[in-house]
Formats: structure tokens, C-alpha cells, sequence
């Protein structure tokens, strides 16, 4: 496998420079091959070089982070977007991840983290800042909101599967790749689980699914995704 081509994108200068370098020293495996300070350009960028992961600033003059987010996806959908930003309450984390964003980082995460999100992110997993998971999962566990999701009896073994890799935080490519499916077969699948769920988006089932406990259901690939992390 060649090495990782990544887009940054930020309007504070000094932060991307940094950024850039920090990511070139540690990682061997990483290439910046661009930078942009605004979101027009970060999309225009992310067409014309093609990168496997865009790093989006969430709050930029002009164009933010999330209405490129969703250009991208649009118009580039191959790339992957991880957005960054500075506070853990940020009141873009949802819209950015219903537009396809794969990470929702912090700023003030250490590198190595960082570059391990990244990696993650290439492999097919979405990453998301601890912080900002535990405000996720607490606001989608709202009184009443439990009541309205069906047993698992209710779902076919496919879309249990489905469910507990959506619990362990996999995107639709890393899904259709364990799975041995097309990504547009998995797509399908997940529409069919939020109508049987009674939900609406990805975090409420990843809830969901940590709640019945799909992990028991599915230890067969419990074992198998755990050896392949640990390897």
C-alpha cells in the first residue's frame, strides 16, 4: 500500500504549517499533497488532487467546513473527510456527519492520535473525539426514545451484523469489505435497519446497538474484527 495523500484544510496559517509537519515527521506513511484556507478551495483541491483524506477545518471564512463537507461528498465522494475542530460542544458535529464526514476530531488531541485516526479512517473505521462520542450518545438517549426501537428478533441475521459493526464505529466501506458486499448492498441494509430500529442516523444506532447488546449477538465477528485491530 502507497502512502496515505492527505488535503489539509484551515485558514489559521501557523496551525496548518504545523500540522503539516508534525504529520510528515511522525508518519512516514502520511503525504500532505495540499493545502487550502477556506472551503471553496478545499473543494476544488480535493477534485483536482484527489486525496484519501480531506482534513477539514470545521469553522473557516467564506465557504465553512461543513458546506464543503458536503460539496465533497457530492462532487468528490472517494475522498474521505475527518473535520477538526476546537470545541467538543460544536454545533456542527451532526450536520457534518449526516453530509458523510467519516471523523470529528479536536484540535488539542495529541498527534499520535491523530495519526492513528487517520489510518483508522483509511481502513474503513469512523473516528470520532472521545468527548464528542459521549455528548452524541448521551443526547440520543433521551427519556422515551429507547421505546421505540424493536427487539433484535426483529432483524434478519444480515442487519445484525450490520448493526454491530455500526457499533463499533465502521463506515460503509469498512462494512461492505468484512461483509463481502457491495457498498450500495450495505446502504440498502442500513435503511432497512433504521426503519426496523426507529431511527433516523448512524449515532442512534451505534446507541441501539451497544444497548441490546449486538456484541453477544454477533461474538463470531466480535472475535474476528478484534483480531484484526490487534494485528
Amino acid at each position: 500500500m502507497g502512502k496515505i495523500r492527505l488535503l489539509l484544510a484551515d485558514d489559521q496559517v501557523l496551525f496548518v504549517e504545523s500540522l503539516r509537519t508534525v504529520l510528515e515527521v511522525r508518519a512516514k506513511d502520511i503525504e500532505v499533497v495540499g493545502i487550502a484556507h477556506d472551503g471553496a478551495t478545499a473543494v476544488r483541491e480535493a477534485a483536482a488532487c484527489r486525496p484519501d483524506i480531506l482534513l477539514l477545518d470545521v469553522r473557516m471564512p467564506g465557504m465553512d467546513g461543513v458546506e464543503a463537507a458536503r460539496l465533497v461528498a457530492e462532487q468528490s465522494p472517494e475522498v474521505k473527510v475527518m473535520m477538526l475542530t476546537t470545541f467538543d460542544d460544536d454545533e456542527y458535529v451532526h450536520e457534518a456527519l449526516a453530509h458523510g464526514a467519516v471523523g470529528y476530531m479536536l484540535k488539542n488531541m495529541p498527534p499520535n492520535d491523530l495519526i492513528a485516526s487517520i489510518r483508522a479512517v483509511v481502513s474503513g473505521t469512523i473516528q470520532v473525539s472521545p468527548q464528542i462520542m459521549a455528548k452524541l450518545l448521551k443526547e440520543q438517549a433521551s427519556p422515551g426514545e429507547a421505546d421505540l426501537a424493536p427487539e433484535l428478533s426483529g432483524l434478519s441475521r444480515r442487519e445484525r451484523e450490520i448493526l454491530f459493526f455500526l457499533s463499533r464505529g465502521l463506515d460503509n466501506q469498512g462494512i461492505a469489505r468484512r461483509l463481502f458486499l457491495a457498498e450500495q448492498t450495505v446502504k440498502n441494509h442500513i435503511s432497512h435497519l433504521y426503519a426496523k430500529l426507529g431511527v433516523h442516523e448512524r449515532f442512534e444506532a451505534m446507541r441501539l446497538g451497544r444497548e441490546f447488546n449486538i456484541e453477544s449477538v454477533c461474538a463470531y465477528l466480535a472475535r474476528g474484527l478484534d483480531q484484526e485491530i490487534s494485528g
